[in-house]
Formats: structure tokens, C-alpha cells, sequence
């Protein structure tokens, strides 16, 4: 597959990402407004950052007046999960991907678009997370920007709706990988179960979210890999 091939196809794939992205980033652009931002302070931080977790924490911090070190440490155990999705995708990218493209693709890198992206069959061009990043990135910056400007104008009941969008995308990327591979229906349902101890046990509960995605997806995910290798060709 040449290199527009992969763009065009990176940009089909992430199409529901950058849907999904705009409809989710309207609730980050009016916690940032309502909180005294302005909507090109909102709509800088989504473009910059391009992490919803990290960004709702953020503005937390900012509003409570906290410091840099409280916010650098916050962002460092969010988006830890990050640093395990870039080494899996990093073995996904064909070899002859120099570190320049490497690096470019790191920035881009979300759960919705990893999902897809190591999901792919054969080994992936850099151009393929180009493409969807071209979609998703706008999508989640420019939902910021109209959420800023006027999201005060949308009734409670449309918001909460939007807020739980984002989880009908992880729906749609594990779903059908799940359906044909019981390896991985196994591990949706391991994680899913060990997740919800993490909420349900007093002394697991006080685990931060951060923390639980990465114990979880460490031990899971290893179990798996013990239990059910992929055969190395």
C-alpha cells in the first residue's frame, strides 16, 4: 500500500474518531468557559494536548490554583498509558519508518487512534496515522472551540448525552476484534473485571484512575500474551 493509500485510509478510519472527538471536546469547551477562559485558551490546550483526561485534570488544577509540579505530576500518571500504547505501536510501524515520522506520530497518539491503528492486519505506514490524525486532531479542537463560544446555550440534558460519547467510539474499536477473537473477547472481559474491582474494593478505590489503567492493562494484557502468544512470523 503506498503512502496516499495509507493517508486516504488513515482518513476513513478516523472519521468516527473525529466525529466522536467533536461531539465529546463541546464538554471540555464549557468547563473551560465557565471556569473564565477565554475560547482561544480552550481551543489552544485541546490543539496542544489532545487528551481528554489530562485536559479535564488540567483545568481542575488551574481553576484550584494549583503548581506546575502538582500539574506536571497529574499529566505524568494520566497519560502513563500512553508511554505503553507508543511502545505496542511502535513494533506495529513498518521498520523503515525513520524516528523523525516516529516522533510526529507519538503526538498523535490516543486510545481511539491506537485502537485502529494496531488493529490493522499488516504492518503500518506513518501515513495511515497521518490520515487520521488529519480528522480526529480538528475534531477534537474545533468541538472545544464551539463548546467555549456557545455551549452555555445547550439544555443540561444534550450535555450529559455528549459526555458519554466518547465511549460509544471504545464500543465500536473493541467490539469487532472481539467478536472474532476469543483472545481478545477474554481480555475485554478481564479488564472489565478487574477495572470494576479497582471501583468496588476500599483499598483498591484509592487508586488513581491513572495508576488503575496501567496495572490493568499490564496484567491483562501480560496474562495474555503468556496464555496466547501471537505467532511471530
Amino acid at each position: 500500500m503506498t503512502a496516499m493509500e495509507s493517508f486516504r485510509k488513515g482518513m476513513r478510519d478516523g472519521i468516527p474518531i473525529g466525529l466522536g472527538y467533536f461531539v465529546v471536546s463541546f464538554t471540555f469547551g464549557i468547563a473551560a468557559a465557565g471556569g473564565g477562559m477565554t475560547p482561544l485558551q480552550a481551543t489552544v490546550i485541546s490543539l496542544t494536548n489532545v487528551t481528554s483526561a489530562g485536559q479535564f485534570a488540567g483545568l481542575e488544577i488551574i481553576f484550584a490554583g494549583g503548581s506546575y509540579l502538582e500539574m506536571a505530576l497529574t499529566q505524568l500518571i494520566i497519560n502513563l498509558r500512553y508511554c505503553l500504547m507508543s511502545f505496542s505501536l511502535a513494533q506495529k510501524l513498518r521498520r523503515d519508518v525513520p524516528f523523525a515520522h516516529r516522533f510526529l506520530v507519538a503526538f498523535g497518539v490516543t486510545d481511539e487512534i491506537f485502537g485502529i491503528s494496531i488493529s490493522q492486519v499488516e504492518k503500518v505506514h506513518p501515513c495511515y496515522n497521518y490520515g487520521a490524525m488529519c480528522v480526529a486532531i480538528p475534531g477534537w479542537t474545533i468541538g472545544t472551540l464551539i463548546g467555549a463560544v456557545s455551549g452555555s446555550l445547550l439544555p443540561g440534558f444534550i450535555m450529559s448525552a455528549l459526555s458519554v460519547a466518547i465511549y460509544g467510539m471504545f464500543l465500536a474499536i473493541i467490539i469487532p476484534p472481539a467478536r472474532d477473537n476469543r483472545t481478545v473477547l477474554c481480555v475485554v472481559v478481564s479488564a472489565m473485571g478487574l477495572s470494576t474491582l479497582f471501583s468496588l474494593v476500599p483499598l483498591l478505590k484509592h487508586v488513581s484512575s491513572g495508576f488503575v489503567i496501567i496495572l490493568v492493562t499490564l496484567v491483562v494484557a501480560g496474562a495474555a500474551a503468556a496464555l496466547s502468544p501471537v505467532d511471530d512470523k
